[in-house]
């Protein structure tokens, strides 16, 4: 009987015992899903600082990037309305040399047909001199 009442302490002492370890593993279980936990959110938290840095990083970007084909597009086109001027100021240039030379090509025309007119006037001037005299001379 002894050995049973003794036999029933130790079992009963392995029970609290495997109940106490129960109890510590459970609450060791317990602590590491915290841990776990807190690590995780721990790095879920990173990693949204990180997405919005390299958001707001990217809206900087977008931002410098939209402000520098601006800029490319203001000197696209004040390099096209200096182009666009330079050839209206050529083209002026060219119409005005033109008008000019048409003026001059035109006074040489007028003095070239004063001359030809004047030449031919003496030459029908010369003939009729000579018609007139080849009739008042007698005929020998």
């Amino acid at each position: 009987m002894r050995d049973r009442k003794n036999q029933a302490a130790k079992e009963a002492k392995r029970k609290e015992k495997h109940i106490e370890e129960e109890a510590a593993q459970l609450a060791r279980e317990q602590a590491r899903r915290r841990t776990d936990l807190a690590r995780e959110q721990a790095i879920q938290e990173e990693q949204e600082a990180r997405e919005a840095k390299r958001k707001e990083k990217h809206i900087g970007e977008e931002a410098a990037q939209l402000a520098r084909e601006q800029a490319r597009r203001q000197t696209d086109l004040a390099r096209e309305q200096a182009i666009q001027e330079e050839q209206e100021a050529r083209e002026a240039k060219r119409k005005e040399k033109h008008i000019g030379e048409e003026a001059a090509q035109l006074a040489r025309e007028q003095a070239r047909e004063q001359t030809d007119l004047a030449r031919e006037q003496a030459i029908a001037e010369d003939q009729e001199a000579r018609r007139r005299r080849a009739k008042n001379q007698p005929p020998e």
